[in-house]
């Protein structure tokens, strides 16, 4: 796998673009430099049952405020000209939880998908889906399958949604597909690391140069484990309904402010490595 540093965009946006903005956000933006926006932006969207329990609500009506903070963030970052958005929306792991919130969740997806497909399609966005997407119910999967086809064509930002998502799960597939490539020769005597990153279910998009968490956790919770290897980590305690447009600009503007050095050091940097010393002295 190649590393990229973030570049410039080739189509810078313009703060005008994203339309009416509170004086906070005005703030925010005249801060950041639009020219060093990271390519690709991940986002585990965490608390939303903490959201609703707060207020002594079901889960399941956390999970219906988080669609309005997903539908801010896809927006802010289409027309910041991000390349790519990968947003964590059910993971292998969910399948633990009681059957009526899966149900609801699965449901929430197909109806978002349907509402929003004008959004998308106004902000020239394309939809992938990463994950074990033939596992879903069938139902999800053609409304999966037509939300891609409907976007296809889409030139602007590539929104990711992680679906049935494992990181560990996503190795194993990619390891089990180049596998299936030997066709029956035997297993190959080793896999680069460029070769695995072919067959992850993000083929074809940056890594993410930057990781945000809502709701204060302090861990990945088997998310893109491959792809985030130097990615930087933003965590807020803000629950993820209450995620707004100026917390993604602060996300933005922290970026911006973090050196990515990939494991190396600054030139003319001092090491703090101490010179060998020969034996005996």
């Amino acid at each position: 796998m190649t590393l990229t540093k973030s570049h410039r965009t080739l189509h810078l946006a313009t703060p005008t673009e994203l339309g009416p903005v509170t004086a906070q956000e005005a703030r925010l933006l005249e801060k950041l430099e639009l020219s060093r926006l990271p390519r690709h932006v991940a986002v585990i969207m965490d608390g939303n049952g903490r959201w609703a329990q707060k207020r002594h609500l079901p889960r399941i009506a956390g999970h219906r405020a988080g669609t309005r903070s997903a539908r801010t963030t896809i927006e802010t970052c289409a027309r910041l000209k991000i390349e790519a958005l990968t947003l964590y929306a059910f993971s292998v792991e969910n399948w633990r939880r009681p059957k009526a919130e899966i149900d609801f969740l699965m449901q929430l997806l197909r109806e978002y998908l349907r509402k929003e497909m004008p959004l998308l399609q106004k902000n020239n966005i394309r939809m992938r889906f990463l994950g074990r997407i033939e596992e879903l119910p069938a139902g999800v999967q053609n409304d999966v399958r037509d939300a891609m086809e409907k976007t296809a064509g889409n030139k602007g930002m590539v929104l990711c949604v992680a679906l049935n998502y494992g990181g560990r799960a996503e190795i194993v597939d990619a390891m089990n597909a180049i596998l299936a490539e030997s066709n029956g020769h035997g297993a190959p005597d080793k896999v680069t690391e460029a070769q695995l990153s072919r067959h992850l279910y993000t083929d074809g998009l940056p890594d993410p140069d930057l990781l945000i968490r809502t709701s204060g956790e302090m861990r990945v919770s088997n998310f893109l484990l491959w792809q985030i290897a130097y990615a930087e980590i933003f965590v807020t305690e803000t629950l993820w309904p209450d995620f707004n447009r100026a917390q993604l600009l602060e996300a933005l503007l922290e970026f911006q402010k973090r050196e990515r050095r990939y494991g190396g050091i600054r030139e003319g940097e001092p090491s703090d490595e101490k010179p060998a010393r020969a034996a005996g002295h």
